[in-house]
């Protein structure tokens, strides 16, 4: 299926903290990765880099073949190439104030002229693709609420519709069930699951939670200091193999 990312000898310091050393990484097309590693093991900072947030000191990254970034330098293209990839955060990065409907259509923004994009001016088919992708999430009955009237779990659902609308080739989900209930943690990663198997989606989760790489994720990347130390099965991830990565800091995970 080809290579949908791949990372070369990236590096990326923060003041006196270095936030990632050297990582080396590729993710076939169409496969779920799961990464983890304690608080500040530079989960965050990778999958901001690989979304063209962030530019790293040295290296490079490509995502399809085109490059994304290299060695401190954004691509003239960046916005253009962010249009296939899809970022989930935290803390589910919603307007509050607008309907569920208009956050979700800001997944079109990359792929609209600039004049659309300030004045949020939606056809009626894109309209129609935002309810679909609402119905595919189960909220469709939310669509005209207040984003900031939603459950946590049902925000996040919204924005992974909007990643639907975007029609992205490649979701990065940040720590997406940190906050939520285990209930609603199962739902997010039950979508996240079916968006990479039914659409053939891309998918890297960053996650705290070992179990939820074990039970939804075939691969496992572990960071630890801002580097790589295991990549391999999820199912290898026994409490052993952690204590001996992670020592002490086993414990978060």
């Amino acid at each position: 299926m080809g290579t949908a990312i791949q990372i070369s000898s990236l590096s990326k310091a923060f003041s006196h903290c270095k936030a990632l050393q050297e990582v080396c990484l590729d993710v076939d097309a169409g496969e779920m990765v799961a990464l983890i590693g304690a608080s500040g093991s530079g989960k965050s900072t990778l999958l901001r880099h690989i979304a063209g947030f962030v530019a790293a000191d040295v290296g490079e990254i490509t995502v399809f073949g085109q490059a994304i970034q290299q060695d401190g330098r954004m691509s003239a293209n960046v916005r253009r190439l962010r249009a296939g990839i899809g970022f989930v955060f935290q803390q589910f990065n919603l307007v509050g104030r607008l309907s569920v409907m208009t956050n979700v259509l800001t997944g079109l923004l990359y792929r609209t002229s600039p004049w659309r994009s300030l004045l949020m001016r939606f056809s009626t088919d894109e309209r129609q693709q935002a309810l679909e992708a609402l119905v595919a999430v189960g909220i469709e009955q939310s669509a005209w609420q207040r984003a900031a009237t939603l459950s946590g779990g049902q925000q996040q659902r919204a924005a992974l519709a909007r990643c639907l609308v975007q029609r992205a080739r490649v979701i990065l989900a940040d720590e997406p069930i940190a906050s939520l209930d285990p209930e609603s943690a199962r739902n997010v990663m039950d979508l996240l699951a079916g968006m990479n198997r039914q659409r053939g989606c891309t998918v890297v989760v960053s996650l705290h939670q070992v179990e939820y790489a074990l039970k939804y994720c075939p691969r496992t990347v572990a960071l630890h200091r801002g580097r790589i130390v295991y990549d391999g099965p999820s199912a290898a991830l026994t409490p052993q193999l952690l204590g001996e990565l992670y020592g002490a800091d086993a414990q978060q995970l």
